[in-house]
C-alpha cells in the first residue's frame, strides 16, 4: 500500500507555446470578466517581486503547512515555462519559498511562482524580475518531511488550479485558466481590450453614453 499523502503524478496536459505567449499583453480584469470573475486568485495573493507579468503552464503541488518538501520535486520535475503553483494552506507561519529555491527556479526556466503560503528572502525576490506571489513573508523556515501531493487539482483561496492550466498574473492579482478554454477566452478578452479602447476615445471626445446608468435605475424602481 503506498504511503496516503505522498503522491507525485505526471501533467497529462499542455497548451501550445503560441497560446501563452497571445496572453502577454492580456491583462487579468480583462481574463476574469471573460471567466465570469469565477476563477480570480484572491486578494490575498500579492505579488513581492520587482516588476514583470507571470504568464505560464501550472505545475501543481499540495502541502502541509509549513513544508516544502514536494515543492522542492516540483522544482526538479518543472520545464522551461512552467509556473510552480502551490497550495501550502495559507498559512504563514513558516516560509517555503525563498531565495535558494528562485535561484533553482530562474535555472530551470520556470516562468513564475505562486504559493498559498509564505516565503521569506524577500528583499531578494524585491529586486528581481522573477514573478512571485505569496500570502505574505516570515523568517521563520520550513520543514522537509512532507506529506505532499504534485500534479493533483488545488485551491487558492477559493481558485481552483488543476495541472495544466494558464496561470496569468500582474498588478492586479492571479487568474487560471482551464486548458480547455484558453482559445475560447483569448478571443473574448481582446474584442473586451478593443472595446474599452473605444471607450476611452469617447470619453476623451465627451461623446459617451451615459444613459444606461439611468435605465438601470429606472427598472430598479429607483426614484431620482
Amino acid at each position: 500500500m503506498s504511503n496516503l499523502g505522498f503522491r507525485v503524478l505526471e501533467r497529462k496536459s499542455n497548451i501550445d507555446k503560441n497560446i501563452v505567449r497571445a496572453y502577454k499583453d492580456v491583462v487579468t480584469p480583462h481574463i476574469s470578466d471573460n471567466l465570469n470573475r469565477l476563477f480570480a486568485g484572491g486578494s490575498k495573493l500579492r505579488p513581492y517581486h520587482k516588476e514583470g507579468k507571470l504568464l505560464g503552464v501550472a505545475i501543481t503541488v499540495r502541502t502541509r503547512p509549513g513544508d516544502n518538501l514536494m515543492i522542492h520535486k516540483a522544482l526538479d520535475m518543472a520545464e522551461p515555462g512552467d509556473v510552480l503553483v502551490v497550495d501550502a494552506g495559507g498559512d504563514k507561519t513558516n516560509a517555503v519559498f525563498g531565495e535558494i529555491m528562485l535561484r533553482l527556479a530562474l535555472k530551470k526556466g520556470i516562468t513564475g511562482v505562486v504559493i498559498n503560503g509564505a516565503i521569506r528572502d524577500v528583499n531578494a525576490f524585491s529586486q528581481s524580475s522573477f514573478p512571485i506571489y505569496a500570502c505574505g513573508v516570515t523568517h521563520r523556515g520550513p520543514y522537509k518531511d512532507g506529506p505532499g501531493e504534485i500534479n493533483v487539482p488545488i485551491q487558492l483561496d477559493g481558485m481552483v488550479v488543476n495541472p495544466g492550466d494558464l496561470v496569468v498574473g500582474d498588478e492586479d492579482g492571479i487568474v487560471t485558466i482551464p486548458n480547455q478554454i484558453v482559445e475560447e477566452v483569448l478571443e473574448k478578452a481582446n474584442k473586451q481590450a478593443a472595446l474599452e479602447v473605444e471607450i476611452i476615445k469617447s470619453i476623451e471626445e465627451g461623446t459617451i453614453d451615459r444613459s444606461w446608468i439611468d435605465k438601470t435605475l429606472e427598472e430598479k424602481g429607483c426614484e431620482f
